[in-house]
């Protein structure tokens, strides 16, 4: 399978195929790709349709910016067209709003899915929810130039958009706190000497870097990379103990498959 024509453009964002490989890009650079509900639908939109050979997802922003957060319109009294506001939500039933924000979530949750790898390719900003979108994803390639902040804070506001659990996992409690607590900047060096990022590349290499890293983690074989990711995607929440356990298993399943022995 090879297709370039988009298989969804809606709401700013756009979902290509080529091969094993898939891109979605954020496409409203005017607006420093603003995330909205419309955008979030749009993205777990995405996530449903991917046809099942892909292997790899490589998420990008058009423009100069990666993605510069919700769109502060969701903040005012009209709110978007069609959409209930932000104030209005906010005044309804108390399950009611739980349950839209899960909604909003399913944005960001797929890209961890175990029959993927998701990379994030960021330059410019990454805020607020822009920063929680790249964290959604696996691995990150960011810019020189790159900036990420958890800006949540200073609205009020938390980080829910699943992005509390990756930044812990990757910087540490305490960097984290101190991250979405300030909203401060977060540089590129600063990034991947955290974890934060796994490369950095001058603005005009992200796509050609996106492009290599996807060859090389299509390379191997499949199941054995959905294995390999499973394994480690539950480490932290095993015990050593149970982390061999799982290994043993995995193992086992790899080497019946490889002997074409079938349960």
């Amino acid at each position: 399978m090879t297709s370039l024509d988009p298989v969804l453009d809606k709401d700013g964002v756009r979902l290509t195929v080529e091969d094993a490989v898939a891109t979605v890009t954020l496409t409203n650079p005017a607006k420093r790709n603003a995330q909205s509900p419309a955008l979030w639908r749009a993205l777990t939109e995405a996530g449903r349709v991917l046809p099942g050979d892909v292997r790899v997802v490589v998420l990008r922003g058009e423009g100069k910016s990666f993605s510069a957060g919700l769109d502060r319109q969701a903040f005012t009294p009209e709110g978007f067209d069609g959409e209930p506001s932000f104030l209005d939500m906010a005044r309804g039933p108390e399950a009611e709003l739980d349950a839209t924000i899960a909604e909003y979530q399913e944005a960001f949750t797929w890209w961890r899915r175990n029959d993927l790898v998701s990379i994030a390719t960021v330059q410019g900003h990454a805020i607020g929810a822009g920063f929680q979108l790249a964290l959604a994803c696996d691995l990150r390639i960011v810019a020189e130039d790159v900036q990420f902040a958890m800006r949540e804070t200073s609205l009020g506001l938390v980080p829910d958009l699943t992005g509390t659990h990756p930044l812990v996992n990757l910087v540490g409690y305490a960097r984290a706190l101190e991250i979405c607590a300030t909203g401060r900047f977060v540089h590129a060096e600063e990034a991947e000497r955290t974890g934060l990022a796994n490369l950095v590349v001058p603005a005009d290499q992200l796509d050609a870097a996106a492009r290599d890293l996807a060859a090389a983690l299509i390379s191997a074989p499949r199941d054995a990379v959905v294995e390999t990711k499973a394994l480690l995607s539950g480490a932290l929440s095993r015990t050593y103990e149970e982390q061999r356990t799982a290994e043993r298993a995995a193992q086992g399943r790899r080497l019946r498959d490889l002997a074409g022995i079938t349960d």
